[in-house]
C-alpha cells in the first residue's frame, strides 16, 4: 500500500454542479437534487441525470466513467453490456453487486449521432471538474473503506489529473478519507483483440478488491 501526498485538484475554469448540491442532504435528496443539475452543457443532450445507485452504507464503491446508452435511457448506472460483464466479474470474484454503491464521475450521457446511434463521447476535463461535487457528496455520505476507479476517467477525477491507469493499475492509494484502487473500465474489456485475457486481468483486480475488504 502506497500513501501518496495531497493530490492536484482540476484547474479547469467551470460553472459546476455545486450550486445545485444542497448542503447537509441524505443521499436520496442528492439523487433528486442531481435531476435538475445545469453545471455543464450535457445535461442538453441527455435524456436524464444518471446518478449513484446501491446500499448508503456500502463498504465498495466502484465508480465510472460517465452513463452509456442504455444507463441514460433506463436512468442506472452500469445495465449496459459494461454491466452485464461487471456483473459477472463480480459474481466469479465473490463481491455481491447488491452490496455494492455504483455510481459514475460524470452524470451524464456525452455522446454524438451516427444516424440513429448514438455513440459514447469521452467526457473532456470541464465536465469531470463541473460534476466532481455530486461525487464527492457521493462519498462522504457513503463512507466506504475502498472506492475502486473503472478506468481513466474515474481515476483521473479521484487522484488527479496525472494519475494513469496503464501505469499504476492494481495499486491501492490510501487518501485522508478512504482507500482507492484503479482498474480498466468492463468495456475497455468489452473492446480488448485479446478478450479472454483481458477479462481474467480484471477478474483479478476485482479478487484483490475482495481481499482487500
Amino acid at each position: 500500500m502506497r500513501t501518496v501526498p495531497r493530490r492536484r485538484r482540476w484547474t479547469v475554469k467551470a460553472p459546476g454542479a455545486a450550486e445545485f448540491v444542497p448542503a447537509d442532504a441524505d443521499l436520496p435528496q442528492l439523487r433528486a437534487a442531481a435531476a435538475g443539475c445545469h453545471g455543464c452543457a450535457l445535461y442538453i443532450g441527455a435524456s436524464q441525470t444518471v446518478f449513484g445507485a446501491g446500499p448508503p452504507d456500502a463498504t465498495l464503491v466502484l465508480v465510472g466513467e460517465q452513463p452509456g446508452d442504455q444507463e441514460d435511457r433506463q436512468g442506472r448506472p452500469f445495465v449496459g453490456p459494461a454491466g452485464r460483464l461487471l456483473d459477472r466479474a463480480l459474481a466469479e470474484a465473490g463481491i455481491d453487486r447488491d452490496t455494492v454503491y455504483l455510481t459514475n464521475a460524470v452524470k451524464h450521457f456525452k455522446f454524438v449521432e451516427r444516424g440513429k446511434r448514438r455513440i459514447h463521447k469521452q467526457p473532456g476535463r470541464t465536465e469531470i471538474y463541473a460534476c466532481s461535487p455530486w461525487l464527492a457528496a457521493e462519498l462522504r455520505l457513503v463512507t466506504p473503506k475502498l472506492v475502486v476507479c473503472l478506468g481513466a476517467i474515474a481515476a483521473k477525477a479521484l487522484l488527479g489529473p496525472d494519475f494513469k491507469v496503464s501505469e499504476r493499475r492494481g495499486e491501492v492509494v490510501s487518501l485522508a478519507e478512504y482507500r482507492v484502487m484503479a482498474t480498466v473500465h468492463p468495456s475497455a474489456v468489452l473492446r480488448a483483440p485479446d478478450y479472454e485475457q483481458a477479462y481474467a486481468a480484471f477478474l483479478a483486480d476485482l479478487r484483490r478488491v475482495c481481499a482487500e475488504l
